[in-house]
C-alpha cells in the first residue's frame, strides 16, 4: 500500500497489519450483510481514503462503527502514517471539541463525509510515534484520551496472534464496538495474519445472531461478560455451530463458575476457552489464563500470565506491566499529542498476588475506582461531577455496582446515570442529613461505607443471598439467573412479602438491585401473589386432608407434580439448553437431605435400612412397608421428583435436545408431553407393577409436560393450545384410570388448576391472607414430608380417647403445623450456615475476576 503522507525520517514505521494489506490478495478480509469483501478490495478503498487525507500529517477522527467505510478508512489513514483517534457515535461532537482533530469520517444523514476544517491548524505537530489515540473505558465525562504508538498497536497485535494460535483460515464474529481497545484488537489481530471478519452490526442482540454466526462460519467470538450472559439466554451452548472454536472474554469481571461453564462449553465442541485481562493503556491485552487452566480453575480474581512480550510484576501489591504495547501517556488537549513517551512500566491501579504456579490474581484496587459492565468509573471523579450539579455525596463502590450517600434530597440517581452512563441496576443511592466526616473535615468513608451497608445487613440483599448460600449473589442477578427452585422460588416470594409488603409482577427476572430499591416503595393495599404459589399451597392442603379423611379431595399430589414442571421450565430451563448437569441437579440437595433424615428415623426405628426408599427407587414396586424394606407409600414423590431430575439431565446430555431447549423450549414441551403419554400407557405393557404403577414416573411424568407447556404459553395462541390439549390428555388418563368419579374429579381439578395458572397468572389477595399462604407454600414439602407423623406417632396414644372428627382435625391441623415449624427450623440452620464473607452488601466493596 502507497502512503499518501510526505516522507518524514522521524515517523515511525506504520502497523504492518494496515500496511499489508495487498500480500492476501483475494483472500476474504471482511464479512457483511452485503458481500464479503477481500484484501485487495480493502487495500484500494484504503488507499483512495489515504490519497483524500491528503500529504500532510493529520490527526484523523474516526466514528468507530461496524462498516466497511470505517475499516477501510481506519488501516488506510494509518498506513499512510497519519495519527487516527476513535470514537463512539455519540461521543463524535465531544472528542472534536476537545481535540481539535485535523479531519473527521462520520456518518451524517446516513452517509459518510469526510470533513477537513483545518480545525487543528496551530496547535503543533503530532509526534512522530503516535499512531492511535483511544478514549479510557471511564464514563465519567472526563475521559482520559491515551495515546499509543505504531509500535504498541503492532506488537500487541503480534502477542495476541501468538497466545491465540492465529491463522488465515480464522473467521472472527466481530461484536464489540471498534472504539474500545479489546475489540479494535479483534480485527487488528486476524488482519495480520490475513485472517477474516465479520463485522456483525447489532452484535449479539441483533435478531438471528447465533443463525448468523452458523451461517458465516465464524470460528471465533469475543465478548465481555454481560455478553456471556446473553449468550447463555439466547441458547448459545445448545446450538450447532460446528465451526466455531475459540471464545474469549474479557473487559470486566466473570466469576470463576462462569468461567468453568464457558470452558466446558466449548471443550465439548472440541474448541478453546480464554479469559483475558487487559486495560486501554497497553494497547489491548495483558494477560490471559490458558485453555485447559480454564476449564479447572477455582481461584477468585485470577487473571493468568502476561501475553508474550510482556512482564509482570508487583510493586508495593500493585499489579505493574511491562511490554512493547504500554502507551506513550494520557492526553488531556490536542497539545498534548506532540508529547512523546512518558510510561515505561504501566501500574494498573490493580492490588495482586502471584501465586506459586506463576498465575497473577487480582485481589483489589488501589485507587478509589470501579469497572462496571466495562466502564471504568473513578469514585472521585463522579463526587466531583455531583458537586457541580450541587449534590454534596460520597461515592464508594466495587466493580458491581456504586453506592452513593448524598446529602438532603433531590434526583442523585438521575445525575450519576448522566455522569457514567450506568443505570439505576448499577447504582444505589442513600441520603443523609450530612456526610459523616473526619476532624480534618475530609469525608469519613468508613463511616459512610457502614452507613450504607447496615441497612442492607438485615435487609433483603443479605436475606436473599441467604437463601442462595453457598452460591455467591451479585447486585445485578435475578432470582432466575441464580437458578432459582421451585423450593427457594417460594421462600424468596415470602422474603420479598416481607419486605415490600407484596410480590412486583415478574419479579424472578428483577436484578436484585433493583428489588432492593423497592424496599421504599408505598406498600399496596392488596398484593399480587403468584397463582403458582397459591396452589401450592391449596395442593399440599388437599394432600393432607386426603390422607386424613375421605373427603373428595383429589389432585393435590398431581397439581404438585405439574408445579414442579412450572418451575423446571421457568428456572432451569437456561442449564437445560447450556448442559449444565450441575446446575440442573442442585435443587435435589434440599429435597433429599430432609428426606434421607426421614429415611434414617425409619431405619433406626425398624433396625434395618429401607433399601428400596434409599436407592429412591420403591416407587416402581420394590419393597413393602410391611417388610421394612421401603417407606410409607406417600413418599412416592419424593422419589419421582428425584428421578424426574435426573431424567431431565439425561435428556440435555443429547446435542440435539439441549438445541431444542434453547432454541424452541415450547416445542420441547410438546415433544416431551407426546412422551410422557407414550410411557403412561405402554409403561405397564412392559412391567405390570400391578395398583403401584400409580407411583411411578411414567404415570405422573405428563403432568410435568403440562406444567412445562403452561410455563412457556406466552401468547394467546399458545395459551388455547396448551388448554385444547389438556382436554383430551385429562379426560384419556381419566377414564383409563379407573373412570370412576375420583378420577374424574381429580382430573378435572387439574384441567382447572392449568386453567387458572394460563389466565390468571396472578392473584389479587389481601395482605391477612398473603402471608400465611405463602407460608404453607414455602413450607408444602416439608409437610408432604412430615404430616402423618402427627397422626401415626404423636396422637397414636390418644386414639381411642377421642371423638373421631377430633382426632382427624388435630392430625390435620398437627401436621401443617409439623411442616411449619420444620420450615422455620430449616431456614434458621441454612442462616446460621450462610457466611457473612458470601453475602452481597450494595455499598460494600466485593471483588470478582477481572477481564
Amino acid at each position: 500500500m502507497n502512503r499518501a503522507v510526505a516522507p518524514e525520517a522521524a515517523v515511525s514505521r506504520p502497523p504492518a497489519f494496515a500496511s499489508g494489506l495487498r500480500r492476501f490478495g483475494d483472500a476474504v478480509a471482511l464479512v457483511t450483510k452485503s458481500g464479503e469483501v477481500s484484501y485487495a478490495a480493502l487495500a484500494g478503498r484504503a488507499d483512495a481514503f489515504a490519497a483524500r487525507l491528503g500529504v500532510e500529517r493529520k490527526l484523523v477522527l474516526l466514528e468507530a462503527a461496524p462498516a466497511v467505510e470505517f475499516v477501510a478508512a481506519y488501516v488506510g489513514a494509518l498506513a499512510a502514517g497519519h495519527a487516527v483517534a476513535l470514537a463512539a457515535s455519540d461521543e463524535v461532537a465531544a472528542f472534536r471539541a476537545r481535540f481539535a482533530p485535523d479531519a473527521t469520517y462520520a456518518r451524517q444523514g446516513g452517509r459518510w463525509r469526510l470533513l477537513i476544517d483545518g480545525r487543528g491548524a496551530g496547535a503543533g505537530a503530532l509526534h512522530p510515534d503516535l499512531a492511535l489515540v483511544l478514549t479510557t473505558s471511564g464514563s465519567t465525562g472526563h475521559g482520559k484520551a491515551v495515546r499509543l504508538a505504531a509500535r504498541a498497536v503492532e506488537e500487541n497485535a503480534a502477542a495476541i496472534v501468538q497466545y491465540l494460535g492465529l491463522k488465515g483460515d480464522e473467521r472472527a464474529a466481530l461484536v464489540l464496538p471498534m472504539h474500545y481497545s479489546y475489540g479494535l484488537s479483534v480485527l487488528n489481530s486476524h488482519l495480520s495474519v490475513g485472517a477474516s471478519v465479520w463485522l456483525a452490526e447489532g452484535g449479539l442482540m441483533a435478531a438471528g445472531f447465533l443463525d448468523g454466526l452458523r451461517a458465516v462460519r465464524a470460528s471465533s467470538l469475543a465478548t465481555v461478560p454481560h455478553g456471556y450472559e446473553v449468550l447463555s439466554r439466547i441458547g448459545f451452548a445448545a446450538e450447532n455451530l460446528p465451526d466455531l472454536k475459540t471464545l474469549t472474554v474479557a473487559g470486566g469481571a466473570l466469576p470463576v463458575e462462569r468461567m468453568h461453564e464457558a470452558a466446558s462449553a466449548m471443550a465439548g465442541r472440541g474448541g478453546r476457552f480464554f479469559a483475558m485481562y487487559g486495560q486501554t493503556e497497553a494497547t489491548a491485552r495483558i494477560a490471559y489464563v490458558p485453555p485447559g487452566r480454564a476449564l479447572v480453575e477455582d481461584r477468585p480474581g485470577v487473571i493468568g500470565v502476561p501475553v508474550p512480550g510482556g512482564r509482570l510484576w508487583l510493586r508495593g501489591g500493585e499489579l505493574v506491566y511491562d511490554g512493547p504495547g504500554v502507551m506513550m501517556g494520557y492526553a488531556t488537549t490536542r497539545a498534548d499529542f506532540a508529547r512523546g513517551a512518558e510510561v515505561t512500566a504501566l501500574a494498573t491501579g490493580d492490588l495482586a498476588v502471584q501465586d506459586a504456579d506463576g498465575m497473577f490474581r487480582i485481589v483489589g484496587r488501589a485507587k478509589r475506582m470501579s469497572k462496571i459492565a466495562g466502564l471504568r468509573i473513578g469514585h472521585d471523579a463522579v463526587e466531583a461531577g455531583l458537586a457541580e450539579r450541587g449534590i454534596v455525596a460520597a461515592v464508594d463502590g466495587d466493580d458491581a455496582g456504586l453506592c452513593v450517600l448524598a446529602e438532603g434530597a433531590g434526583d442523585v440517581a438521575a445525575a450519576v446515570a448522566a455522569l457514567t452512563g450506568l443505570t439505576a441496576r448499577h447504582v444505589t443511592v442513600r441520603h443523609v442529613a450530612a456526610l459523616p466526616r473526619l476532624a480534618n473535615g475530609k469525608v469519613d468513608y468508613g463511616a459512610a461505607r457502614k452507613i450504607g451497608s447496615d441497612r442492607d445487613e438485615a435487609g433483603l440483599a443479605r436475606a436473599f443471598a441467604r437463601i442462595f448460600h453457598p452460591q455467591p449473589v451479585q447486585p445485578r442477578d435475578s432470582f432466575a439467573a441464580l437458578g432459582g427452585d421451585s423450593l427457594r422460588h417460594v421462600e424468596a416470594a415470602i422474603l420479598l412479602e416481607q419486605r415490600l409488603g407484596h410480590l412486583p409482577k415478574g419479579w424472578e427476572a428483577m436484578a436484585l438491585r433493583d428489588l432492593v430499591a423497592l424496599e421504599d416503595a408505598p406498600k399496596p393495599d392488596r398484593a399480587s401473589v403468584d397463582t403458582a404459589l397459591v396452589m401450592r399451597a391449596l395442593a399440599v392442603l388437599a394432600v393432607v386432608v386426603s390422607h386424613e379423611t375421605l373427603w373428595p379431595l383429589y389432585g393435590g399430589a398431581a397439581v404438585m407434580v405439574v408445579l414442579v414442571g412450572l418451575m423446571l421450565a421457568r428456572f432451569q430451563r437456561q442449564a437445560m439448553a447450556a448442559g449444565n448437569v450441575r446446575h440442573m441437579l442442585r435443587p435435589l440437595l434440599r429435597v433429599l437431605v430432609p428426606y434421607y433424615l426421614i429415611v434414617a428415623g425409619y431405619a433406626l426405628a425398624w433396625g434395618q435400612v429401607p433399601l428400596g426408599s434409599a436407592l429412591l427407587v420403591s416407587n416402581f414396586g420394590i419393597g413393602a412397608p410391611a417388610t421394612f424394606d421401603r417407606l410409607p407409600f406417600l413418599y412416592w414423590f419424593v422419589e419421582a421428583f428425584a428421578q424426574m431430575f435426573v431424567l431431565f439431565a439425561g435428556l440435555v446430555l443429547l446435542p440435539p435436545v439441549r438445541r431444542l431447549v434453547g432454541r424452541d423450549p415450547f416445542r420441547f414441551g410438546l415433544w416431551l408431553l407426546g412422551g410422557a403419554m407414550a410411557l403412561r400407557f405402554g409403561f405397564p405393557l412392559v412391567w405390570d407393577i400391578g395398583g403401584q404403577r400409580i407411583f411411578t414416573l411414567a404415570w405422573v411424568l405428563y403432568l410435568a409436560a403440562l406444567g412445562w407447556l403452561v410455563a412457556l404459553a406466552d401468547t394467546r395462541r399458545r395459551r388455547v393450545m396448551v388448554l385444547a390439549l389438556a382436554v383430551p390428555v385429562l379426560a384419556s388418563v381419566a377414564y383409563w384410570g379407573g373412570n370412576w368419579y375420583g378420577s374424574w374429579t381429580k382430573y378435572g381439578t387439574v384441567l382447572g388448576v392449568l386453567a387458572l395458572l394460563l389466565y390468571l397468572p396472578q392473584m389479587r389477595l389481601p395482605h391477612a391472607l398473603v402471608r400465611p399462604v405463602l407460608a404453607v407454600a414455602g413450607a408444602s414439602y416439608l409437610i408432604y414430608l412430615t404430616h402423618r407423623f402427627v397422626p401415626n406417632l404423636m396422637l397414636a396414644p390418644f386414639a381411642a380417647d377421642l371423638p373421631g372428627w377430633v382426632f382427624s382435625a388435630l392430625s390435620i391441623s398437627g401436621g401443617v403445623a409439623l411442616g411449619l415449624a420444620a420450615f422455620a427450623a430449616q431456614r434458621a440452620l441454612l442462616a446460621l450456615w450462610a457466611k457473612p464473607s458470601s453475602l452481597f452488601h450494595p455499598c460494600k466493596n466485593t471483588l470478582g475476576v477481572r477481564g
